[in-house]
Parts: structure tokens; C-alpha cells; sequence
């Protein structure tokens, strides 16, 4: 889908419902706007369910004010105006109380934002508002005036967010990342702190290599077919599960030992559809497309494992946390989550965009799942469903461990109950 080609108010309908779905606002909360090339604004109305918008309950605010709509808009109309008028730039602006934002916005702290490599990028520049009364002139001028400084993402004092970009999904990205980095670090600080990348390491994220050579596919075979569509569904699974945001996680599926399918660079993960997916043959990529850049580490992986069918790496929260915080990620909590996921050791950040073959070296039937420091964790699997699951597994362990630390701290099986694990599940010693 792209959302250039969709009428403003069924995109207003869409990224509303999107943010209610995820937990990033309340039935009353929130507000976005799209200003058009007449200098028309689309906005949400004011005192309707923000979970069951319909195209009719959009309006419009013309330039010269009058306002086409059977409801009225948004009562923080104002500071949307007032932003468009000194950042003619913007063209589509989000605005909520997601609980994470909010609890920076009162202690009047900026979320960490170089935890992991894309977020300073989508978030780009953040800045403070002062409070003012919601729906004020002084709080339109509040927020303009931190905005025309050249602030991207504004944080308002005892309120929420307001997010501008060039589009409403531009937005909307930088929206769902800033509340992604502030869960992030909140969970980073229940498990001792957080460290952050420096400008060396953020400028490793902006590699090009892969821009591979692009060939022509003159012939689909009915594995390829069949692997667009379960990449796709399971993407959109991992989305719906907050395992994934819309600009993060890929996933790969070999098709033989010369071609596998990736997912691109620069796709909203939550509308990925088959047409997007990229064939890798030969170390070159499919006419037109732009695989991940993780796409040589995934080249690298199949190659040295022939047992591997499939690659997943995403920034599920939980298990993220401990890539970013010095705590160890103890698998062994419950059975199942050793049997699946093993010990899982932590790669220092940098190998997975400079050196692939130091994270494939660690990757092995014992060790099937990988931390990549403040990135993301790497699972690999017999089956996509298994490189899923195992993605999964951690993340609700993680979860599990997070929360048992508030409680008192893992009480982790022991050595001897490993061991029997390992001897009857594993056929290992």
C-alpha cells in the first residue's frame, strides 16, 4: 500500500486506528492532521471514538476557515495550524498520550533516543514545550515556537507528544518510535540502566552494501510464491504482537542453497505485501528492489549453515532491553524456554554491518539465538514458524524476567536440572 495514493481521511481512519489498536492512545485521546496542497487541513474530530473512526466523521478545515465535517475538529486544532504556518515542511502531524511518553513528559525528561541505530534517524531532532492549557493560543505557540526552532518531535510538560513530518506516515513513524525507545528504556532501567550508541557507531547504520547487483527473475517457482505470503503473514504476526514496528525487523527464507527471500529496507512492516519482498540469487537482488541492510549477514548465515531455513531479526522489546543494559538474558527459567531458545550470548554492536562472519560464527544448533548489542535479537530456524517461535519465546521470557526482577530476582533451574533437560530433550550432555 502506499499511502501517497490514499485519500487524507482514509489515512486519518487508518493511523488513528492503528495507534488505538496499540495501546498509544485512549477512546478520547489524541489527534492527527494532514494539510494538503490548497492549504486544506484534514483533521480528527473532537469527542468521538478514536477507535471507530469512519471516513464521514473526518473533517476538513479550509484555508480560509470554514470547516466541511458533521462534527467538529479536534479541539488542539490550533497548535496544527499553527505548526503548519512556520514549518511549511511539515505536512502531517500526530499528536497522543501514549502511558511511556507521558511518563517522561511529567518527570520533563527526553526518552533515550541512540539505544538502537534507526531511532535517531526517524525520530530526528526532540525538544520540550512548555505547559499550557490544552486547546489555548499559548499552548499553539508553545509548541510552533519549539518546532520552528528546527525540532522534529516535540514533547509537551505534563501532556504527550506532537510528531511532524513530511507526510502523515512519516509522522506516525516517528511517533511509534519514540514511545518504542521510552518502553525500551524504561525496561533497560528495571534491569540496571541503559548504554547508548555513539555518532561512529549510529554512522554504521547508513551503510549501502546492500545495493547489490540487480538481476531480472524470469521464472517464479511455487516455493517462492508460497514463502512471499507466509513472510508476509508472519511480519504482519509479529507486528500485531508489538514484536515489530513499522520501520524494524526482517525475515528471510532460503529457497535453495543460491536464492532466499528477505524483506525490504524503507517498508511499513504492518502493510508489507508480497509484491515487497526481494529475491536474492546469487549474491544479487531482485530488479527495482532494496533488500534490508542486514541482507549480506542473512547471505552469510545460509551459507555457513546449510541446516537453516530461516532468519528472523527484530527489536522485540523485552528481549531488547537486555542488549542494551549489562544484564544477562537467563534462559532458564521454564523448560520450554531453554529447549527452544538455549544459552543465548550477546555480539557486540557493529559486526552485523562490518564483519557478518563473527556473528555466523556464533550461531550453531546449541545456539540458535543471538543478542546483537543495542539492535535487536537473531533467531534462526529448520522452518520460518520455528525462526518465529523461537523470536516469540524470548520475547515473552524476557518479559517474564523483567518483571521477576521487580519481583526479587530469577531463581534460575540449576545446573543438574539443565543437564537432564539437555540428556532428554536435546540428546546432548
Amino acid at each position: 500500500m502506499q499511502y501517497e495514493l490514499i485519500h487524507p481521511r482514509e489515512q486519518l481512519q487508518i493511523l488513528m486506528k492503528r495507534i488505538y489498536r496499540y495501546g498509544m492512545t485512549t477512546t478520547s485521546g489524541g489527534n492527527m492532521s494532514i494539510l494538503d496542497d490548497k492549504g486544506d487541513i484534514c483533521i480528527t474530530p473532537t469527542g468521538v471514538d478514536k477507535g471507530a473512526l469512519t471516513w464521514d466523521d473526518i473533517l476538513q478545515v479550509k484555508a480560509n476557515g470554514n470547516v466541511k465535517g458533521r462534527h467538529q475538529p479536534s479541539s488542539e486544532f490550533l497548535f496544527h495550524k499553527t505548526i503548519y504556518e512556520v514549518r511549511p515542511d511539515i505536512r502531517g502531524i500526530v499528536h497522543a498520550h501514549p502511558s511511556t511518553l507521558v511518563s517522561y513528559s511529567i518527570v520533563r525528561k527526553i526518552p533515550p533516543i541512540k539505544i538502537i541505530p534507526q531511532a535517531n534517524e526517524v525520530c530526528g531532532q526532540i525538544g520540550f514545550a512548555s505547559y499550557a492549557l490544552p486547546g489555548s493560543k499559548k499552548l499553539g505557540q508553545n509548541i510552533a515556537s519549539t518546532f520552528e526552532a528546527g525540532i522534529e518531535s516535540v514533547m509537551m510538560e505534563n501532556h504527550g507528544v506532537v510528531c511532524g513530518g513530511k507526510n502523515l506516515l512519516h509522522a506516525f513513524q516517528r511517533f511509534e518510535t519514540l514511545d518504542f525507545c521510552a518502553r525500551l528504556a524504561i525496561k533497560a532501567i528495571v534491569l540496571g540502566g541503559y548504554h547508548e550508541l555513539n555518532d561512529h557507531q549510529l554512522s554504521l547504520f547508513y551503510h549501502t552494501k546492500n545495493e547489490l547487483r540487480e538481476f531480472y527473475p524470469e521464472y517464479r517457482s511455487n516455493r517462492e510464491r508460497v514463502y512471499r505470503r507466509h513472510i508476509c503473514e508472519i511480519v504482519h504476526r509479529a507486528y500485531e504482537q508489538q514484536m515489530m514496528t513499522s520501520t524494524e525487523g526482517v525475515v528471510s527464507v532460503r529457497l535453495d542453497k543460491d536464492s532466499f527471500l528477505i524483506t525490504p529496507t524503507s517498508k511499513d512492516r504492518k502493510l508489507l505485501n508480497i509484491v515487497d519482498v526481494v529475491l536474492i540469487h546469487h549474491a544479487k537482488r531482485e530488479l527495482g528492489k532494496l533488500p534490508s541492510r542486514s541482507v549480506l549477514l542473512h547471505d552469510r548465515i545460509y551459507k555457513d549453515h546449510p541446516e537453516i531455513q530461516s532468519i528472523m531479526s527484530a527489536q522485540a522489546p523485552s528481549a531488547t532491553a537486555f542488549s542494551v543494559s549489562e544484564e544477562l538474558f537467563n534462559t532458564r527459567t521454564i523448560p520450554e524456554s531453554y529447549i527452544l531458545l538455549r544459552d543465548i550470548p550477546k555480539i557486540s554492536y557493529g559486526p552485523q554491518y562490518t564483519d557478518e562472519q563473527v556473528i555466523s560464527d556464533r550461531i550453531s544448533e546449541n545456539t540458535p539465538v543471538v543478542l546483537q548489542q543495542n539492535d535487536a535479537v537473531l533467531t534462526v530456524g529448520s522452518t520460518l514458524l520455528e525462526a518465529f517461535e523461537r523470536l516469540e519465546v524470548a520475547e515473552f521470557s524476557a518479559r517474564s524476567l523483567i518483571d521477576a526482577k521487580i519481583l526479587g530476582g530469577l531463581i534460575a533451574i540449576n545446573e543438574h536440572q539443565i543437564r537432564k533437560i539437555k540428556l532428554h530433550y536435546l540428546n546432548t550432555n
